[in-house]
């Protein structure tokens, strides 16, 4: 076992400093994924610095309407809370998808978003892997692949990103906010994780060594008519196989305003933009979801295991939309 130093932050610029001082540093908040790393050999960190008492675990209205999420809220306080529930239905949907009861408790939001891929390969440091080791190949193109992406992969790697809650979030154009020695900054989540390419160990745009301190949802009252459904292989707690963030205004039959993304289908939550302008101002009926879909998802490259995703995905989008268009007309 490799020994490691822990330190307790209580405030964010001591946090900062702490892992300024260490390059084997990481952040510690909840631990349900990085934890689980550490017992595999993925992750190896020399010292964690606990974020978790850290003031940043409120949750409240900004003056526009929208939310302000600290990066220290649990998942189910997140979950629970009444005005995510009645603004953003979707974002609480998505959370109580994603874990079991004991990990939401435990889970933040900031280590949600941070969370890693679950491939197996990515799991196995017997395994060469881009993510862990760049250019050591990506064994998942020619072997097990059937959970793995379909949409924005590359030829160094087809794994997936796991969360529920990112999808939800990037539906409704969250911010990410982050402090840093150079200072604090924002990203929008549709900028926050970067394209796979040909660095999939490069997973986000946040500088080295920064800290996620919140995340703000701007207001968006299509959101309150908002859904999220996921399918996985099992009923009880698993990692999805496809999801749905959907929300939908439509007014005299017609198509308003509506959000949609995707999870489980490529490396980061998927913005379904092309769906969107597809449906914006035309009938909202099954064939207009239809076509809508296939539009997002003419893009799709599947891997020989995988292409049951594309039939997949279209399905969950007809279903959802229909869903919440019946919900409009009552």
């Amino acid at each position: 076992m490799k020994e490691l130093g822990y330190a307790r932050a209580t405030d964010v610029s001591g946090a900062l400093a702490l892992l300024d001082a260490d390059e084997d540093a990481r952040f510690l908040g909840g631990g349900t994924n990085l934890v689980d790393l550490m017992k595999t050999g993925v992750e190896r960190p020399g010292r964690l610095v606990d974020v978790r008492e850290l003031p940043l675990d409120r949750i409240e209205m900004t003056g526009d309407g929208g939310l302000s999420i600290g990066a220290t809220v649990t998942n189910s306080d997140l979950a629970a809370h009444p005005e995510v529930r009645r603004r953003f239905p979707a974002l609480a949907q998505a959370v109580l998808a994603g874990a079991s009861g004991q990990l939401r408790n435990m889970a933040t939001v900031g280590g949600n978003l941070l969370q890693r891929t679950r491939c197996g390969y990515f799991a196995d440091v017997s395994k060469p892997c881009n993510k862990r080791v760049p250019g050591s190949g990506c064994p998942a193109i020619e072997g097990e692949h059937h959970n793995h992406a379909v949409l924005g992969a590359s030829g160094h790697c087809v794994a997936t990103h796991p969360s529920d809650m990112g999808v939800a979030l990037t539906a409704f154009d969250a911010v990410v906010s982050y402090e840093s020695v150079e200072g604090p900054g924002e990203l929008s989540l549709a900028d926050f994780y970067l394209p796979v390419g040909d660095t999939p160990h490069r997973e986000t745009a946040l500088p080295q060594g920064a800290l996620i301190t919140g995340v703000t949802l701007p207001p968006a009252p299509v959101a309150s008519v908002s859904r999220y459904r996921k399918v996985r292989e099992r009923a009880s707690f698993a990692f999805a196989i496809g999801s749905v963030a959907a929300a939908l205004d439509v007014r005299e039959g017609t198509v308003h305003e509506v959000r949609l993304a995707f999870g489980a289908v490529a490396s980061r939550p998927w913005r379904a933009r092309a769906a969107e302008a597809a449906l914006t101002g035309g009938p909202a009926d099954a064939a207009a979801f239809v076509a809508a879909a296939d539009v997002e998802l003419a893009a799709a490259r599947p891997l020989p295991h995988n292409g049951y995703k594309v039939t997949l995905m279209r399905n969950l989008v007809v279903a959802v939309l229909s869903e919440l268009a019946e919900e409009a007309a009552r």
